[in-house]
């Protein structure tokens, strides 16, 4: 009996040293065919330093307030481009992409000092150094999925900033990152050789994904895809992945929904997979005097699969600003 106990612990020390050393040894493939994000750059395209930063964003029109862009997790101002134009008809709508997505620089780990460009407050500062850069002084966050986390958190970080919120479908009780053990195993030396290993796999599960968002996964085609993918042409965009789900962590915003004091429209299609419709609704009825809109027929991206029905409620949310 007590030669078999000495086996197994054998065995699991064998089995731990393996699990320990072999993440630091497998050899890692570097990406193919990738490029500087802005060779990446459409047509409408623009870039400007903020703390160092290349940033990527899109602008349009004039008029107030600013509508300021923000889009969700593993989108980019391509998620925007349904309902851009129209907004720019009667405001000034500025999209940008926030490091890890779309084409704004991906900063590796050495490259910066002070606080990481992959976590929540720095969302939050950049959101509103790019409208210092823009010369804005106060804007309506607009912001889908993680990118209504960002909104939202940003107008409680920089209340005097933020005019009012559009939380669409947003991730405020799922979501926010992970816990402080995990957190632990992702940053582990193992954890950050192995882990661009496994944002690579967006590419696979990418598309599937994607069509998951839609009410109408027909209307999820190989062009909306293609769009939606191009960022993983870039420089490092599986590290900076990685990094950004390393700097991921819990906010706490359910119980600070309190705080806010300016107004809020919630916008949701009644058939959101992603983030459940139920939360949406749940936020609309503990934030203080918000509104709500249901989208029939609509899923997780209401500004893409029902642009018409969201320039509505936006437009009519608008229309009652002071």
């Amino acid at each position: 009996m007590r030669r078999a106990g000495k086996i197994v612990l054998s065995v699991f020390s064998v089995l731990l040293l393996a699990a320990l050393i072999v993440p630091l040894i497998i050899p890692i493939p570097p990406l193919e065919d990738t490029v500087p994000p802005r060779e990446l750059a459409d047509p409408d395209s623009q870039f400007v330093e903020i703390d160092d930063l290349d940033v990527h964003y899109k602008e349009m029109g004039e008029g107030d307030p600013t509508l300021m862009l923000l889009h969700g997790f593993a989108a980019s101002t391509f998620s925007w481009r349904e309902v851009m134009e129209p907004l720019a008809e009667t405001q000034r709508v500025v999209a940008f992409d926030r490091p890890a997505f779309g084409l704004t620089e991906r900063p590796m780990p050495g490259a910066w000092e002070g606080q990481n460009p992959y976590g929540a407050d720095a969302a939050a500062d950049l959101t509103i150094g790019l409208m210092d850069e823009l010369g804005i002084d106060q804007s309506v966050l607009v912001g889908n999925s993680a990118g209504g986390t960002v909104a939202l958190y940003t107008a409680l970080r920089y209340p005097e900033r933020v005019k009012a919120l559009v939380l669409v479908d947003p991730a405020i009780y799922s979501g926010g990152g992970s816990s402080g053990w995990l957190r632990s195993i992702l940053t582990s030396p193992q954890g950050r050789r192995l882990g661009p290993l496994f944002a690579r796999a967006i590419q696979g599960w990418g598309y599937e994904f994607g069509k998951s968002a839609w009410h109408d996964p027909a209307k999820f085609t190989d062009e909306i895809w293609a769009g939606f993918s191009k960022p993983l042409q870039a420089e490092n965009w599986d590290r900076a992945l990685w990094e950004f789900t390393q700097a991921s962590r819990p906010l706490g915003l359910p119980e600070r929904l309190d705080e806010l004091s300016v107004p809020v429209l919630v916008i949701t299609g009644d058939d959101d997979r992603i983030i459940p419709t139920e939360q949406s609704v749940r936020l609309a009825g503990e934030i203080p005097n918000a509104e709500l809109v249901v989208i029939p027929n609509c899923g997780h991206v209401p500004q893409e699969e029902c642009p018409q029905a969201f320039l509505a409620a936006v437009h009519d949310f608008l229309s009652n600003l002071e």
